[in-house]
């Protein structure tokens, strides 16, 4: 049995209207404890996953089933809320939709070309009969009929236009054909971007009555949003990037509701003041990376972004960071934490680190 309660989900949504007003006093910290009975018997199929994506003997209702064990051991703490990952399909899981093969092993999932051709050979289309489409929207499908909207599933990883088209070229090839063929890249990222946004209505129009939307950050939001990105960006310039990416980010964010984007890594840093120019560009996800990354001081980069009147999703947990981020920020409301899982014996340790910010 999921514990979570409507007056729970009315003050998730009021904390979050709050929140983005900078009205609430702090930042927004979801906490899930787990290990909770669940009241349930285990189902015998496995959690759906990298690893198993590819499965098609496990049933949507199965997977669904299967989840709805698992969200019965937590309890939700903070701003936490009952959330469906659908990012097991992959990074990017736009490019299966049209046409690549979905590779996975046990840590992630990546796309291949089923015949590579030449960028002006490249036409892509829409195939509502896509194995993965189907797929996917029939485990939405399945999730509602459970649940009736009072778990939040969120959007797949369709992934960034420019990845999208990396997974048909290479990287190495879309690289050089932003030299050589600028005109056929561009046609291409738009074809991607009109077939992006049909692919997000299709499911949007699946999940719509849910008590909210969220997607592979976990962000709550009461209308429609996403978290953008463009990791290929990474390896381009800023003017490459305003060029090819900066033009379409910004005509996708224009139809969803305050939507993030995700800066992975210091190569995205130079593209970060083009970002925050972006009016309909609401926050920043910066992920550092893993490594010596992950542990430098990146008080500069919160500060600018917290400045610049954008929201901040950072990774850190209660014993990392979320100090330092607080005293660089202009508002303690500035920064929405990913959810942070402790197991029950923790329990009243993670209660505590919580209260302190509330």
């Amino acid at each position: 049995m999921i514990r979570f309660t409507d007056k729970q989900w009315d003050e998730v949504r009021e904390n979050h209207r709050k929140w983005w007003k900078n009205e609430l006093g702090r930042p927004i910290l979801p906490l899930v404890i787990g290990g909770a009975d669940p009241m349930r018997d285990k189902p015998k199929n496995p959690v759906l996953s990298f690893a198993n994506c590819n499965d098609l003997s496990i049933t949507p209702e199965q997977i669904i089933d299967r989840y709805d064990y698992e969200l019965s051991t937590c309890e939700f703490h903070g701003d936490s809320f009952p959330h469906m990952h659908m990012d097991q399909f992959g990074p990017g899981v736009g490019a299966a939709f049209l046409g690549c093969n979905l590779e996975n092993d046990n840590n992630t999932v990546w796309f291949t070309p089923k015949k590579k051709v030449p960028i002006r050979e490249l036409h892509l289309a829409y195939d509502p009969d896509n194995p993965w489409l189907v797929r996917i929207k029939d485990i939405y499908r399945a999730g509602m009929k459970k649940w009736g909207g009072n778990v939040c599933m969120g959007m797949t990883d369709l992934g960034g236009v420019l990845d999208i088209l990396a997974s048909f070229l290479t990287t190495d090839q879309l690289l050089y054909d932003l030299y050589d063929e600028p005109e056929e890249v561009q046609r291409l990222v738009w074809e991607i971007s009109d077939l992006w946004s049909q692919f997000y209505s299709e499911i949007l129009e699946i999940i719509a009555g849910q008590q909210g939307f969220s997607d592979w950050a976990a962000i709550y939001s009461e209308k429609p949003s996403y978290m953008l990105q463009c990791d290929f960006c990474y390896m381009i310039s800023n003017g490459m990037f305003r060029q090819f990416v900066l033009e379409e980010l910004k005509h996708t964010a224009k139809k969803l509701y305050r939507p993030f984007y995700h800066l992975d890594g210091v190569g995205e840093l130079r593209h970060l003041d083009d970002l925050l120019a972006q009016e309909d560009i609401y926050g920043i996800q910066w992920v550092p990376g893993e490594g010596p990354e992950r542990e430098m001081d990146w008080s500069e980069v919160y500060s600018k972004i917290s400045k610049a009147g954008k929201k901040i999703q950072a990774y850190y947990d209660f014993d990392h960071y979320l100090d330092d981020i607080l005293a660089v920020i202009q508002h303690p409301d500035d920064l929405v934490k990913t959810p942070i899982w402790y197991p029950m014996d923790k329990k009243d340790e993670a209660l505590k680190k919580l209260n302190k910010y509330r």
